[in-house]
């Protein structure tokens, strides 16, 4: 028999396997996870996420360009009716111009001078003639050059105008086709992204907690909408052939991989990764109250953390049964369901107003 000193660190790191073992994430089932560190699925939710920003990025500089752009334009329509205004003026002035002319032609303004001369019938009746012609003409050659300069200075201010439109219709049509490529690269992404969720709720077993770079938690408010930006689909008590009786919750429609937010404080009691509500994580709040987010696409907190109002807890997904993608959001007095109110009053009784 084999002596158990020949091998001192045997029991020890045998030990340290099973603890190992023991505190990988697990199911609601209690299926192991693959742990928060596990290379490809989390490298899809955070090429999602980061894909989020730049597309917000992008969209925030299109809109700053189309609203410069939308300056310029007016600002070079008042450039074109300012000259076709001057032009006008002009036209009018030509006007006054010609009769002028007509009029010094009658008088004898338009006679040449050795012809005033001799029509003259004193030295100072020349002299006055020829000084009232001179001031007048002189007034008109004034007008006529002022309204060319402001003519000219007009014709190369729209011409400027006109530039920087072209420059600004250049600019929107670049941040057009980065936004565009951005949104490609998203939905693919999105497709990944879901497609994981898909292998993990037939296998009924969570991947478990991806780590995302998200934004500071705005620790002045105790409650936000589990979504920011959302379009709200099917209601608390709808009904619909999906669902064996009535539906139990709030339906936020979203675009796959966006961030669902933890509504307010508390401790995440379940993560679960079967049946109909495929990827889900439920909150306990202080007051006996659970929140339940449902069809996600991956989470990111692990069962037993705790949570701040505004945490990420997951990105939502089609997963389970759901004909699109979205968040399904309940409000519940237990955890399990069958005991869920209407979301929407609950939420607007703590400050929160969903529309």
């Amino acid at each position: 028999m084999r002596s158990s000193r020949r091998h001192p660190l045997l029991v020890p790191a045998l030990l340290c396997a099973l603890a190992l073992l023991a505190a990988r994430p697990t199911s609601a089932d209690g299926e192991p996870g693959d742990g928060p560190g596990d290379g490809a699925g989390e490298g899809i939710s955070a090429q999602v996420a980061r894909l989020y920003r730049d597309a917000e990025v992008a969209t925030q500089r299109y809109e700053a360009g189309r609203r410069d752009a939308e300056v310029q334009r007016a600002q070079a329509e008042r450039y074109e009716g300012l000259l076709e205004r001057e032009r006008r003026e002009i036209a009018a002035l030509h006007e006054d111009l010609g009769r002028i002319a007509r009029a010094q032609y009658r008088s004898g303004g338009g006679l040449p001078l050795t012809a005033q001369i001799i029509l003259a019938d004193t030295p100072d009746q020349l002299m006055r003639g020829r000084q009232v012609f001179s001031q007048a003409q002189l007034a008109v050659n004034n007008a006529i050059d002022k309204s060319r300069r402001a003519e000219a200075r007009l014709r190369a201010d729209q011409a400027k105008a006109r530039s920087a439109w072209q420059a600004l219709e250049r600019h929107n049509t670049e941040l057009t086709v980065l936004k565009q490529e951005i949104d490609d690269k998203l939905e693919q992404a999105r497709r990944q992204l879901q497609g994981q969720a898909d292998v993990s709720v037939a296998a009924g077993s969570c991947r478990g907690a991806v780590r995302l770079d998200q934004p500071p938690v705005d620790g002045t408010r105790a409650w936000v909408a589990p979504v920011e930006s959302y379009e709200l689909s099917a209601g608390f008590g709808s009904g619909g052939a999906r669902w064996a009786h009535r539906h139990t919750g709030q339906d936020f429609a979203v675009p796959i991989g966006t961030p669902v937010r933890a509504v307010g404080a508390g401790r995440v009691v379940r993560v679960s990764c079967g049946g109909a509500f495929g990827i889900e994580v439920v909150v306990q709040h202080p007051g006996g109250y659970y929140t339940q987010y449902a069809h996600l696409a991956a989470v990111t907190v692990d069962q037993g953390e705790r949570v701040l109002a505004g945490q990420w807890v997951g990105q939502s997904g089609t997963s389970g049964n759901s004909t699109g993608p979205h968040l399904h959001f309940e409000v519940r007095v237990t955890p399990e369901m069958g005991s869920a109110l209407d979301p929407l009053p609950w939420l607007a009784e703590r400050g929160v107003q969903v529309r």
